[in-house]
């Protein structure tokens, strides 16, 4: 895809750059160039570049890059951001539609203006279309408990409707299909009195910030919670086990590999200190992966999507 240049892509009302860097477009600031990235100005736009784009060329949908990794090499794809064309927000009766580039708090804040109660999304950092993506959930809820549908641009170019059961919602992902670009999703929410959802998410925002770290380069939570796991293989014995209490018990709280740590206030935070690329995040990640399985025997799951290809000199 190096080969292309601008004249052979489609022709965009949007803004499409080549060889962009995207380490600035990430929570975590890492990361090498994308090919292209593209920038639609609304639907028609994005619609138009998905079906005249070549058939072998890459499409990556990106959203705030909250909960990201792009390796130092970069990557070999056309990147499609959502921006102002994909992030309104609309509220009828029970159900909320936003756009997958609005922020999952200014949601979370508009559906409490509302009365109605997505305050689960209030403190999960990134977008509508990463919270769908990701089945993102908080304090007992998940998006899956509140989805009704969505609308995705197909690799092909087709605008259409999405299901819960073609998503096929599981813990931390779905099986969105390949190389399509979701625009927009609707929530149904259950009614509730407006003060008392903007005080429980004041709380919610408090106890984030007690005890994680807000005010430094991260991605959220680093890797997903084990499903559940027994020392002793009894079924009668399984364990509803935290990310962060497995990091602990193997002793890599604080662990640090050049610019990457794992967080002292939150061991389940791995956290760019200043000068990380993106080989000493993932490689500190896979050795805390490492500890944790010879200390416990459980095997932690990426929550951080890592994408791209190392530099060269990072392969040999």
């Amino acid at each position: 895809m190096s080969e292309l240049d601008l004249a052979n892509l489609p022709s965009v009302r949007g803004k499409l750059t080549p060889n962009r860097a995207l380490s600035d477009l990430t929570w975590l600031r890492v990361g090498g160039a994308a090919d292209y990235l593209f920038q639609p100005v609304d639907v028609d736009d994005l619609q138009s570049f998905m079906a005249q784009l070549p058939a072998g060329i890459v499409v990556f949908p990106m959203g705030v890059g909250s909960n990201l990794i792009v390796r130092d090499g970069g990557l070999r794809a056309v990147v499609i951001r959502l921006g102002r064309g994909f992030n309104g927000i609309e509220i009828e009766g029970d159900l909320v539609t936003a756009g997958a580039a609005a922020l999952d708090a200014h949601v979370a804040r508009k559906a409490a203006d509302a009365g109605l109660d997505l305050t689960f999304l209030r403190t999960i950092p990134g977008s509508i279309g990463g919270a769908v993506r990701m089945n993102a959930g908080c304090y007992g809820s998940y998006v899956a408990d509140h989805f009704v549908s969505a609308q995705i641009v197909t690799r092909q170019g087709e605008l259409r409707a999405i299901t819960a059961q073609e998503l096929a919602f599981q813990y931390r992902q779905t099986e969105l299909p390949e190389g399509a670009v979701l625009i927009s999703a609707t929530l149904r929410a259950e009614a509730a009195d407006p003060d008392a959802l903007h005080d429980r998410m004041k709380a919610q925002l408090q106890k984030r910030d007690d005890t994680q770290p807000t005010k430094d380069r991260s991605a959220g939570s680093t890797f997903r919670n084990p499903a559940g796991f027994s020392s002793t293989g009894r079924a009668d014995d399984v364990q509803d086990l935290k990310a962060w209490k497995v990091i602990d018990d193997a002793g890599m709280r604080g662990a640090q590999l050049g610019g990457a740590q794992m967080s002292e206030k939150h061991s389940n935070f791995m956290i760019n200190t200043g000068g990380a690329t993106a080989a000493d995040l993932e490689t500190l990640g896979e050795d805390v992966r490492k500890k944790v399985y010879a200390n416990s025997g459980i095997t932690l799951e990426w929550e951080i999507m890592r994408v791209g290809e190392p530099l060269l000199e990072q392969q040999e």
